[in-house]
């Protein structure tokens, strides 16, 4: 069915319309069936096929319904005789016209938003701590491969797989420092929209399709993954990639090899991002409810089984590969994961301010449906794509933690999406007059860029962390005669500083000894005052933001030390204002001795 036709019967008012149907019958390809008409399709010619469509016809709620396939279209045999005897050739023009109609310029225009209001996010700060971490790290990984150098044991404490996405990352940083590094995110996350506009309207209906896409693109957590250089792009790119093979393939019979294909995908979204498992029994079950009304319940239950075990398969052989390291890794980031000290009441105040109004949409989308009398298949996926947004709130308020909570979030919200667009696309098909459907429709169009407008903002507050640009300048010319250095984020000067080596840095979670065996202290505050005493340190830059506590007893030490002095207080904005206090060993030539 053409498009055209589709907007007369996605969400039809009343069935049995006569002047609804011979809108239809006009606008129908040749040879394509319509609901509630009898007319048989006229015999096929004795002439060349042309490519051949699958014809569904929709009932309320923009519903497939099963009808045996038509024949394949087929172009008249004189037109075929006519174009052969006069030699007739395509020329430039006619093929950029066939391009140009077939372009879906709504989904031109939303991506084209997402890129305006993502891009500008790159330059308006420094790496952050995730940032700088993962793509130090991708250079690492990259000097192992190619030179065989020692490396820390990054998989122990990694929340991905940090021979993924981390030496990509690495090699767009290598091209074009961190803006190209961000700008993969956005390519990522580009690719989830078209991946959420191919399922909403194989599904549903290309408005449906647009409105889905329009919601989620403009989202403030979606356009801080797509400026942030973290695993988070990647993995949803993956998820996204992972659902449409499990959803595209519809009432097929003959779709294992799909689902063995969205099994293997997930599998490798959950290796990139360990967290990300959390959506796995989204994409099984979606995979469950889209075999509903046909195929039927034993194909449903095939698809299921097949999605999980091949994930669940390919999962473990991963986990077996990497060995006792990714084990570790994936038991205190994921499985074992620490408990913070946020109120639940902060986690779901925060989650509502990002992503309530989406959750809110597509709770009402499920309501709608049954209006609509959508079959129980797609009324079960609705429900699914709702419930989905609720899952990393409502863990993270277990856990009791905001931490990178504006972006797990996007990955609920990328299914919620879905139903948001069935939700407006229905609100706007509602009314009978054209005119009052198109007056809906720019309104809806209006309400979505009034949360463009609110999902910039959040996504400009998103980026107020700490800049580096002037701490860096200052100790750059300290770091030039080796020796070891305390940062509270050292990842950070580590990315920023590429002349010195990993053995150097210390952190306020852990110290990298002269072997090069990095120890986690666990928040133990005695081991750092010994290696002050020890003069292990030449350089001490604190900032007073992620370890305060631990960052006062260090103070306390370095100020009853007289080998030690500050040298430099560079101030810093964002959501916290301070500013970071420099600390330097004047006579680490006479006393510096080993810390073990």
């Amino acid at each position: 069915m053409s498009s055209e036709a589709r907007r007369y019967v996605a969400f039809p008012r009343r069935r049995g319309d006569a002047a609804a149907t011979e809108a239809i019958q006009a606008l129908m390809p040749l040879g394509a069936p319509v609901a509630g008409s009898h007319a048989a399709p006229p015999a096929p010619a004795a002439a060349r096929p042309l490519a051949r469509e699958p014809v569904r016809t929709r009932e309320r709620g923009g519903v497939d319904v099963a009808r045996p396939r038509p024949p394949a279209q087929v172009e008249p045999a004189s037109v075929t005789q006519a174009r052969a005897q006069s030699g007739h050739r395509y020329s430039v023009g006619d093929r950029l016209r066939t391009v140009l109609a077939a372009t879906r310029w709504e989904l031109v225009f939303v991506l084209c938003a997402q890129v305006v209001l993502s891009a500008r996010l790159f330059g308006m700060n420094t790496a952050f701590g995730d940032e700088a971490l993962y793509l130090y790290a991708g250079r690492l990984e990259i000097a192992h491969w190619l030179h065989g150098a020692a490396i820390p044991a990054f998989p122990t404490y990694f929340s991905g797989a940090p021979v993924i996405y981390p030496p990509i990352a690495a090699m767009a940083d290598s091209l074009g420092g961190l803006a190209a590094a961000r700008a993969f995110s956005l390519v990522c996350m580009l690719g989830a929209t078209i991946f959420l506009w191919a399922i909403t309207s194989r599904l549903f209906e290309r408005r449906a399709a647009f409105f889905a896409a329009g919601s989620w693109a403009v989202l403030g957590p979606t356009l801080h993954v797509a400026s942030f250089a973290t695993y988070d792009a990647f993995a949803l790119l993956l998820i996204a990639a992972a659902t449409w093979c499990v959803l595209h393939v519809g009432d097929d019979y003959d779709a294992a090899s799909w689902m063995l294909a969205g099994g293997t995908v997930l599998a490798l979204a959950n290796a990139v991002l360990y967290s990300s498992v959390l959506y796995d029994p989204v994409v099984v079950a979606l995979a469950f409810f889209g075999a509903f009304p046909r195929p039927g319940l034993k194909r449903a239950l095939t698809r299921a089984s097949m999605v999980a075990a091949q994930a669940a398969l390919v999962g473990l052989l991963l986990l077996k590969l990497g060995g006792h390291e990714y084990t570790t890794g994936l038991g205190v980031t994921t499985l074992s994961r620490a408990r913070g000290d946020n109120s639940v009441s902060a986690v779901v105040h925060s989650s509502w301010i990002w992503v309530g109004l989406l959750a809110a949409m597509a709770f009402a989308a499920w309501a709608l449906s049954f209006l609509y009398r959508l079959n129980g298949g797609r009324r079960a996926m609705l429900l699914v794509f709702a419930v989905a947004v609720l899952l990393a709130p409502f863990e993270q308020a277990r856990l009791h933690t905001l931490v990178s909570l504006n972006k797990h979030v996007d990955f609920g919200a990328w299914f919620a999406a879905a139903a948001v667009g069935y939700f407006a696309g229905g609100v706007a098909a509602w009314p009978r007059a054209r005119l009052a459907r198109g007056v809906t429709s720019a309104v809806l169009v209006g309400a979505f860029g009034i949360l463009a407008i609110a999902g910039a903002r959040q996504s400009t507050q998103m980026t107020t962390w700490p800049g580096a640009a002037k701490l860096v300048a200052d100790v750059r010319p300290h770091t030039t005669k080796g020796a070891h250095f305390l940062a509270e984020t050292d990842s950070v000067l580590e990315y920023y500083l590429p002349d010195t080596s990993w053995r150097q840095w210390s952190s306020t979670a852990s110290i990298t000894l002269p072997t090069g065996r990095v120890q986690n202290e666990k928040g133990a505050v005695k081991p750092y005052i010994q290696a002050i005493e020890h003069h292990y340190f030449s350089i001490v830059v604190l900032s007073f933001t992620s370890t305060p506590a631990i960052d006062a007893r260090i103070t306390k030490a370095l100020r009853s030390n007289k080998s030690y002095r500050i040298i430099a207080k560079v101030p810093f904005s964002g959501a916290k204002h301070g500013y970071y206090t420099v600390w330097a060993l004047e006579h680490h030539g006479t006393r510096r001795a080993r810390h073990s």
